[in-house]
C-alpha cells in the first residue's frame, strides 16, 4: 500500500531528495501549498494559508499519512496546526513558537544552558538607543523574521538607529502572522508583552560557526550530525557549508551536551531540529545561536553525499511514528555546499543555462549547481536573502578532503558564465 506523504513548499529540488531515498517507491509526495501561496516574499496570511491547506486534505480521496515541511515561518507553524487536528506525529505548536520567537528562545535557552548564551535584551520597536547594559558590537533582529532578514551587525548608536529604522519598517510583514500563531499558544508575560513584532539586542559572539542536527522521538532529543558554516573574509555572509565537522571530538561531545539540555527545556517532540553555534578555538568558549525546529534542507545533499542517504529520511521517518535509520555510508569523506554570492546589487543579465550546467557537473564529477538569480532579475529584488549580499548560485560538492572540496567547487564555479551588470552602470 502506498504511503501519502503530503509536503508544504514542495519544489523541485526537494522532490528530487525525496525520491532519492532508498524507500521512494512506497511512498508518493504530494506538494500541499506551493511556494508561492506560501508567500515568503509578501506579507503572510495564516488563516488563509490554514484553511487553503485543510481543504485539500479534507477532500483527499485517500489516507493521509505523514505531513512534512522544510523550510521556516510560515511552514514551521502550519505543520503542527495541520498535524494536530488529524492525529499526526508532530511538534507541540508551543514548543516550535518557544523556539521560533527570538527574544522566549533567548529566555528558555539562558534557563537551560547559561553558560553557552550571550547578554541580550528586547527592543520595542520606538526604541532608538541600545540597552545599557549591551556593548557594541551586537547583532540587532526582528523577535521573527524570513532566514537572515533585517539581522543587523551594529558597532555605534548611530548604527544601531539606521537599524532600528529598517527593522521598524519592516518587522510586520512576518511578525504580524507569526503573533496570529502566538495567541494561540500560552505565552510567559514577558514574551506577551513583547508581542510578534519587538526587536532582539545580543551581544556579538565570536569564533567559528557551526551547526548541530538532531531530532526528537518519546520526548528523548538525538544528535546525528554537526556541520561547520564558514563566511566570507570580513562578512557575516555564509560561504559553504561543510560536513562532517572538523572540530575536535571533546568540542563535538560538549555541542551534544549543550543541545540535549537545550532542546528537552523548549519541549520539542516528534520532530527534527538543528541549533546553531559559535566556537571559538582559542578559548574554547561555545555560544548557542538559535534554534530551528526543523532540520536543514540545506544539509541534504551533504548527508546524501557523506552519509549515504539525506537527512530528509530522519524527517520523513519521525513524521510517521517511526525511528530513523542511520548506519548508512556515502561515496565520498566530505560534502560542502558552496554559496556564490555577490555583495553589491546588480542587474543580471545572464546565467547558466541547463546546458552549462550540464557540462560543468559532468567536467567536475561530484557537483552538483542550483541557480537562484534568474536572467533579468535585480539582485536586491531576491527573496530571503542576508542583510548583506546575494546568492547567484548553490554549488554542492563532494570530495576525499577539503582541499579537494576546494579546488572542485572553484573549477565548476570557472565554467559557470554568469553576468551581472551594476545598478549604476544600467542607470
Amino acid at each position: 500500500m502506498t504511503t501519502n506523504v503530503f509536503v508544504l513548499g514542495l519544489d523541485e529540488q526537494n522532490r528530487e531528495i525525496l525520491l532519492s531515498l532508498p524507500d521512494a517507491r512506497d511512498y508518493r509526495f504530494l506538494s500541499l501549498l506551493d511556494l508561492d501561496e506560501i508567500g515568503q516574499d509578501r506579507e503572510v496570511d495564516m488563516p488563509a494559508l490554514l484553511a487553503l491547506a485543510g481543504r485539500r486534505l479534507d477532500s483527499f480521496e485517500g489516507s493521509v499519512d505523514a505531513i512534512l515541511g522544510f523550510w521556516d515561518f510560515p511552514v514551521s507553524s502550519l505543520v503542527p496546526l495541520l498535524c494536530r487536528e488529524r492525529g499526526l506525529p508532530c511538534a507541540p505548536l508551543e514548543a516550535v513558537v518557544r523556539c521560533e520567537h527570538k527574544y522566549w528562545s533567548r529566555l528558555e535557552q539562558r534557563a537551560a544552558v547559561p553558560e553557552a548564551v550571550p547578554r541580550f535584551a528586547r527592543v520595542d520597536l520606538d526604541v532608538t538607543t541600545k540597552p545599557e547594559d549591551l556593548s557594541y558590537p551586537l547583532w540587532v533582529k526582528p523577535v521573527k523574521s524570513f532566514s537572515s532578514e533585517l539581522a543587523f551587525r551594529v558597532t555605534d548608536d548611530d548604527g544601531f538607529r539606521t537599524a532600528m529604522e529598517e527593522i521598524r519598517a519592516g518587522a510586520g510583514r512576518v511578525g504580524e502572522a507569526f503573533q496570529w500563531v502566538m495567541d494561540r499558544v500560552g505565552l510567559p508575560p514577558e514574551v506577551a508583552e513583547a508581542g510578534g513584532t519587538a526587536a532582539l539586542a545580543e551581544e556579538e559572539a565570536k569564533g567559528d560557526q557551526l551547526t548541530v542536527e538532531g531530532y526528537v522521538r518519546g520526548g528523548v532529543p538525538h544528535v546525528y550530525g554537526i556541520i561547520d558554516s564558514h563566511c566570507y573574509p570580513d562578512s557575516p555572509s555564509f560561504l559553504r557549508y561543510e560536513y562532517p565537522s572538523r572540530v575536535p571530538e571533546a568540542v563535538g561531545e560538549r555541542l551534544t551536551d549543550l543541545t540535549e539540555r537545550v532542546i528537552a527545556r523548549v519541549g520539542l517532540d516528534d520532530v527534527t531540529f538543528n541549533v546553531e553555534y559559535f566556537h571559538d578555538p582559542r578559548s574554547g568558549e561555545l555560544r548557542l545561536l538559535e534554534i530551528n525546529p526543523r532540520h536543514s534542507q540545506s544539509h541534504a545533499r551533504m548527508f546524501e553525499l557523506v552519509s549515504g542517504v539525506s537527512n530528509h529520511e530522519i524527517c520523513l521517518r519521525v513524521a510517521l511514528g517511526e525511528e530513523p535509520e542511520l548506519e548508512r555510508e556515502g561515496e565520498y569523506a566530505v560534502a560542502a555546499k558552496w554559496f556564490l554570492r555577490r555583495f553589491h546589487d546588480g542587474l543580471v543579465s545572464r546565467v547558466p543555462t541547463e546546458e552549462d550546467i550540464a557540462r560543468a557537473q559532468e567536467a567536475v564529477p561530484g557537483t552538483r549547481v542550483e541557480v537562484v538569480a534568474s536572467q533579468g532579475q535585480r539582485l536586491s529584488e531576491l527573496p530571503t536573502q542576508d542583510s548583506y549580499s546575494f546568492e547567484l548560485a548553490h554549488v554542492f560538492v563532494g570530495a576525499r578532503d577539503s582541499e579537494e572540496c576546494e579546488r572542485k567547487y572553484r573549477d565548476c564555479v570557472g565554467r559557470l558564465p554568469f553576468t551581472v551588470h551594476s545598478i549604476d552602470e544600467e542607470d
